[in-house]
């Protein structure tokens, strides 16, 4: 044991001289030795860090410091907050998707048994979750402590298929063989909250140690800025942006080309045009497009917007525009031709054919397109499903 404790000591010093970050990270969970009937790798509660020394013992000295890495940032992401409605052994697993290709690009080697896909690079596990199959035969690499899936699953009224398919795999085994072994109890509600808060305040500190040193690389960097920005539902921010876009106030907004070059002030009309461009390539599901557009009906009522309807995937479709007043209802007509590839352009072409440009340009899409050249002199808006960028305007990502 004291050549274990020797062995996960150096790591981290290693961590902590060469990548100060994760250094300061990994400081913050003390380490404690676990039995190997309830922990065959590592483990973490969002309290400490908890590991096999049998385990440890088979790494490298580079692994070993890939694992304490990894358990602290499960914690420094709040994966122990986040899970929500999902399924436990599911949410795990696209955890693991999720912290894994950070460290692995930061120069990090993982264990044998490490779950990496770089398709899932760069991706939250919000956003990997929905991607895993329900009845994947893939256990995580370490065991997430955070709360008692048995209990919650009683507390909804039953254990059911659902506890079956999901948290009865690997978990369940290692609880049955460990008996009344002693194990950290899971998080009470008052405790997760607090410790959420805490790892946000480390996460921001060690983020300022590494960048004093020089050593914040550009990914982390990038993570930390947007873990640390306010997180809001892409409700709320879709409705802010409209909102603010249907202020009845003096417009200096440029008109189309064909009106003149000579920028007026004009008193905003008492209703807001607003364009909806819809991604019908194929790539956005028919409920995810219902849902978008049952957004805008909603927010639209109060701004008093009129809804002018653009469903596009290489070309408009056949029929369109669909323009709908502050009081009818948005909705996709019965049968809309898509399912081949995705441009941007014919939207953007044809509001530029209109005597009068909109006061928002809203297009739910995956990003994954052909986009027109030149930036337009209106506000656009994109709703992004998945991970893609785009070259201008206003982006709020769906997930």
């Amino acid at each position: 044991m004291a050549d274990i404790e020797t062995k996960l000591s150096a790591a981290r010093t290693r961590l902590i001289l060469d990548k100060p970050f994760l250094g300061a990270l990994v400081l913050r969970l003390p380490m404690t030795s676990a039995d190997p009937r309830w922990c065959p790798t590592t483990a973490t509660d969002a309290r400490g860090f908890y590991y096999n020394a049998a385990y440890i013992e088979a790494l490298s000295l580079e692994q070993t410091q890939f694992v304490l890495a990894h358990e602290a940032l499960h914690c420094a992401l709040s994966h122990f907050a986040r899970r929500q409605h999902r399924a436990k052994r599911r949410w795990d697993l696209a955890c693991d998707f999720a912290v894994n290709p950070l460290l692995v690009q930061d120069g990090l080697l993982p264990p044998p048994n490490a779950l990496y896909l770089a398709e899932y690079e760069g991706m939250t596990a919000e956003e990997i979750y929905p991607l895993i199959e329900e009845n994947s035969d893939q256990q995580p690499q370490d065991r997430h402590l955070y709360d008692d899936d048995n209990q919650q699953q009683q507390d909804r009224g039953g254990l059911g298929e659902h506890k079956q398919s999901d948290h009865g795999g690997r978990d369940a085994e290692l609880d049955q063989e460990a008996g009344g072994v002693p194990q950290p109890p899971p998080l009470e509600p008052d405790e997760r909250n607090r410790l959420e808060t805490q790892w946000q305040q480390r996460l921001a500190g060690a983020a300022q140690q590494a960048m004093r040193a020089g050593k914040l690389s550009g990914l982390m960097a990038r993570m930390v800025d947007h873990l640390l920005q306010p997180q809001l539902p892409w409700r709320m921010l879709l409705a802010r942006y409209m909102t603010m876009q249907g202020r009845e106030d003096f417009n200096y907004t440029r008109p189309a080309r064909r009106e003149g070059d000579a920028i007026l002030p004009s008193l905003r009309s008492a209703h807001v045009d607003v364009i909806v461009g819809v991604d019908t390539s194929g790539s956005i599901s028919q409920p995810e497009m219902d849902q978008f557009l049952s957004e805008v009906d909603a927010i639209k009522g109060q701004m008093k917007a009129r809804i002018t309807l653009l469903p596009c995937d290489v070309q408009l479709a056949s029929g369109a525009p669909w323009t709908f007043e502050a009081w009818e209802q948005v909705q996709l007509p019965a049968k809309i031709q898509g399912g081949g590839g995705t441009s941007f352009v014919p939207v953007f072409e044809w509001v530029e054919k209109q005597t009068i440009w909109p006061d928002l340009l809203l297009y739910f899409t995956d990003a994954q397109g052909t986009f027109p050249e030149q930036e337009p002199a209106y506000a656009v808006l994109w709703v992004v499903k998945g991970k893609a960028k785009v070259p201008w305007g206003q982006r709020i990502q769906l997930n």
